[in-house]
């Protein structure tokens, strides 16, 4: 039984240093704020939240301690860190920072942004 969590903590673990490397190459190699913000909402969300239940599960199964923080941490991250990211590229979008024209398709053009307020002045 012991050998079963221990391969479950490691894989777990293991796939969120996973995410947290795919988030930083992504945070590196994006074009622009949008996809940038997309890559650290989603993939370091999913990467944290994979160590902490790691830890979570070491400490409870390994050292018999039960850690509700660590779960009171997951479910913050996992509400917080995904909204923050939306609100942040929607902040972007209507402040009219670009867009990188090779990746992205801009469907609110004239709905939100700069060019809206325009419209509504005319």
């Amino acid at each position: 039984m012991t050998t079963v969590i221990n391969v479950f903590i490691i894989l777990l673990i293991g796939t969120g240093v996973l995410f947290s490397a795919v988030t930083a190459l992504g945070l590196v190699r994006l074009p622009d704020v949008y996809t940038r913000t997309h890559a650290a909402s989603k993939s370091a969300t999913l990467g944290v939240l994979c160590v902490l239940a790691g830890v979570f599960l070491h400490f409870w199964f390994k050292e018999d301690h039960f850690n509700p923080q660590l779960i009171i941490a997951i479910a913050f991250l996992f509400i917080t860190s995904p909204v923050s990211g939306h609100l942040i590229g929607r902040a972007s979008y209507v402040a009219g920072i670009k867009l990188a024209e090779e990746t992205v398709r801009d469907d609110l053009k004239g709905v939100l942004g700069p060019e809206a307020k325009t419209d509504e002045k005319k």
